[in-house]
């Protein structure tokens, strides 16, 4: 069995290492005969976008190795589907490229996000310092390229040493200037020295901008990114192709102002839909491979179910993840992979500012329906709150929701999409990962008058409380007691000079919550609970909460331990509604 590339993002290594590789070839034949001068994909994160890039850049790199001779990469691509394409083979290893990787600009200040970014540009520039010697260049080119590369530690160390003031902003605005235009010059310098049109790869172009939103500084940087893409994108003459990746396609306006050569290619665009995660042929090779074929409708009932315009595909990283960890053990249990893979921030912000009629919908879809909205494709982070859409617009290009259907408003020309939740692992996501979000919600929630009611034994003002807290939270739909019962045990949790347990032994029975007190002149609490699907069931379980108090001698076992008294209430709940009453014990 081949080694799995769980961590790897390196085409060459993938085939140096003799690892599983699914063949994505193919899409270097695409970007030639149907993408645009600039090709922008937007994808889900862990979709396999970074790899390609890799790919791509392996095939087009005109590359020397350490002594200067030229790199023959042909290997790489032996046995390949585009080593069919007889027209596109004389391509490879023809174009000088930049590659630039924006995600390190995940930092907490405009400053150190800049740095990083100027860092990641310069380190191009140092693996094409052959250029410093090359006798090709015109003599301004020479001076800049050398000023840029050789000044770039003696400009950071005098920057560093000014105090604040003018004269260090001005070092500054000078130097962000001069980036601004360094991937143009590089260009330049490159096609002056081999004859030929560059060819620009740019991974996660949209992370400094999520980074810079919630970091209050995204004016700065969006001002930054418009200026290095227009200079290297829009008017740069030595530019072949551009492929440019990222989670979501920001809006023209405030990024790609004025770039006309731009083509955008997301989850609804009609081509290149397969090259990004797996469709099903080949999610079933790769189990084959791996003696996993009789686990095929699980995989597909958890991984598929994402539709990138006509191709229906599965999410790469939770195969590969799944695969890894059941060889040699197809019974192991199954779970989700792919929640944990990125902050998700974006959304939860917008998740947290949701109402009432979003958390209906929310939880209508985790019960298996669907929902009908406008989407449109040009996102600005500086304007997500305008609309509720925009959650909706979010979900769906990050790869949370999936196109069942669409219809075109022919009088507003908009586009609304009726969406569902793509497979169980994301249904897991909005089960867990969403509700837990609206559950801290909840916990954040000043509980004082909770607890006073409790202390007051008014049954009825704490059914109230407890429905306007399920107001404000996201119900799954789980029937079950234990749901109900952990809910009402987090709440409990924070009453002061109270210890809540939960199934503690008491009487003949175990109470669901107990209410221990700290002093010994104060009295317990027992909260027994009880769920039905019906609204008119409930009173029929409050009485048998009741029933269950009675029978099972919870007071009598709370008096036995020593306990100054006892207080017992019993809760029936039904979806978001909730009904109290007080045990009072006759005998």
């Amino acid at each position: 069995m081949k080694k799995l590339g769980i961590g790897y993002e390196n085409y060459k290594e993938f085939m140096d290492l003799n690892m599983y590789y699914v063949d994505k070839t193919l899409l270097i034949r695409d970007l030639v005969d149907k993408g645009g001068k600039t090709t922008l994909f937007t994808r889900p994160r862990r979709f396999g976008k970074t790899l390609a890039l890799s790919m791509i850049r392996t095939f087009f790199e005109l590359e020397y190795d350490r002594d200067g001779n030229v790199v023959d990469n042909r290997h790489y691509f032996s046995g390949m589907k585009i080593e069919q394409c007889e027209d596109i083979m004389p391509m490879l290893g023809q174009y000088p490229v930049i590659k630039l990787s924006l995600k390190s600009a995940k930092q907490p200040r405009y400053l150190s996000a800049f740095f990083m970014i100027r860092e990641e540009i310069l380190g191009e520039f140092d693996r094409h310092n052959y250029l410093l010697n090359s006798q090709k260049l015109t003599e301004k080119q020479a001076v800049d390229f050398k000023q840029l590369l050789s000044g770039a530690a003696a400009w950071k160390k005098e920057y560093d040493s000014l105090r604040a003031g003018t004269d260090k902003d001005n070092m500054l605005n000078a130097e962000i200037d001069r980036i601004s235009t360094s991937l143009k010059l590089l260009s330049e310098c490159l096609k002056q020295h081999h004859g030929k049109n560059v060819i620009i790869l740019i991974d996660e172009y949209d992370v400094p901008l999520e980074n810079a939103y919630f970091t209050g500084f995204y004016d700065e940087m969006v001002g930054f990114i418009r200026s290095l893409f227009e200079s290297a994108l829009k008017t740069n003459d030595a530019l072949e192709k551009a492929v440019v990746t990222g989670c979501l396609r920001v809006s023209k306006e405030s990024i790609f102002t004025g770039l006309n050569n731009l083509q955008v290619n997301s989850v609804l665009s009609r081509n290149f839909g397969e090259y990004f995660g797996f469709v099903q042929s080949e999610t079933d090779a790769m189990l084959e491979h791996y003696d996993l074929s009789c686990n095929t409708g699980i995989v597909k009932d958890w991984y598929d179910g994402y539709l990138f315009g006509n191709a229906e595909v599965y999410n790469p990283w939770s195969v590969i993840q799944y695969i890894n960890e059941h060889i040699g053990a197809p019974d192991k249990l199954n779970k989700p992979y792919w929640a944990n893979t990125s902050s998700n921030s974006i959304i939860k912000e917008l998740v947290f500012n949701a109402d009432e009629d979003v958390k209906r919908e929310l939880e209508d879809l985790i019960a298996g329906g669907t929902i009908e909205k406008k989407i449109h494709e040009d996102i600005t982070y500086g304007d997500i709150h305008d609309s509720e859409d925009n959650l909706w617009n979010f979900l769906f290009f990050t790869g949370y929701m999936k196109k069942v259907s669409e219809r075109q408003d022919t009088e507003h020309d908009d586009t609304y999409l009726t969406m569902c939740i793509p497979n169980r692992e994301v249904r897991w996501i909005y089960s867990n990962q969403i509700s837990n979000w609206f559950d801290k919600i909840v916990k954040s929630t000043d509980r004082t008058e909770l607890y006073k009611t409790i202390r007051n034994k008014d049954a009825d003002t704490i059914a109230d409380i407890l429905q306007e807290l399920f107001k404000k939270s996201i119900s799954t739909f789980d029937s079950s007691e234990s749901f109900y019962h952990g809910y009402m045990l987090s709440l409990l949790l924070g009453m002061p000079d109270y210890a809540a347990r939960s199934n503690r032994e008491a009487g003949d029975g175990r109470p669901d919550i107990i209410l221990y007190p700290d002093g010994r002149k104060d009295p317990a609490y027992i909260f027994e609970i009880k769920v039905r699907k019906k609204f008119n069931e409930m009173d029929d379980g409050l009485q048998e909460a009741f029933d269950q108090i009675r029978d099972k001698r919870y007071e009598d076992g709370i008096l036995e331990e020593g306990f100054a008294g006892v207080v017992s209430f019993g809760l029936c709940f039904c979806r978001k509604s909730c009904i109290a009453g007080l045990y009072k014990n006759m005998s």
